[in-house]
């Protein structure tokens, strides 16, 4: 730890501020983009029982690769797991509370690709929780594809997921080789070998 860094618990409060503030603005955009999209556009799609809601086509936006989908899903990340939202939203409070004990106590250890890919972690599960405890459901909306073949549907919060997990994977299968070293690997590293002929008797 450099001098002026004071330390918190296991991280430090650079490192943290901006763990806060990468998270903060994916749960920002994620959020206004959900009520811009929701005034905006009708129903395309709902993976649960919604009365009185007339489905409407998707809207073209790089023709018909992208389009925007409104859809109400009740399930996990992609529409995966259906009509489970109430699970779902006590599993994400397990999980943003796990992270945030992560980031805390361990956060000095970790690189910093590390701590980007779980800030976006973080803010793709609070963006998503906000949803589910106030809606009962996740607006999704990003629509990718091309003719029938489609992409699940998706919204920021969840593309913020993806790339953390693929983020994650990749640091997992390469060892994290950006991560700093640990105090007694760096003095063995850095210590004097011992002179010739030491330790003969």
């Amino acid at each position: 730890m450099r001098r002026g860094e004071r330390k918190v618990a296991g991280t430090t409060w650079p490192r943290l501020l901006v763990f806060v503030g990468i998270a903060a603005v994916i749960v920002i955009a994620d959020q206004v983009s959900k009520a811009w999209v929701n005034a905006s556009f009708g129903v395309a799609y709902t993976t649960g029982p919604t009365p009185n809601v007339t489905l409407v086509p998707p809207t073209p936006v790089l023709g018909d690769f992208v389009r925007i989908a409104k859809g109400y899903n009740n399930g996990a990340i992609f529409s995966l797991f259906g009509q489970s939202a109430s699970f779902f939203a006590v599993a994400s409070l397990v999980a943003i509370a796990a992270i945030l004990w992560y980031e805390v106590t361990r956060g000095a250890r970790a690189s910093w690709p590390m701590t980007l890919a779980i800030a976006l972690l973080l803010g793709g599960a609070i963006g998503n929780e906000i949803d589910r405890v106030r809606l009962g459901y996740v607006i999704d909306w990003v629509d990718m594809g091309i003719g029938t073949w489609r992409w699940y549907t998706f919204n920021v919060a969840d593309a913020a997921i993806s790339v953390s997990i693929v983020a994650l994977l990749v640091l997992g299968l390469l060892g994290d080789p950006f991560a700093p070293e640990r105090p007694d690997e760096a003095s063995s590293a850095t210590a004097d070998p011992a002179p010739p002929g030491a330790g003969r008797g």
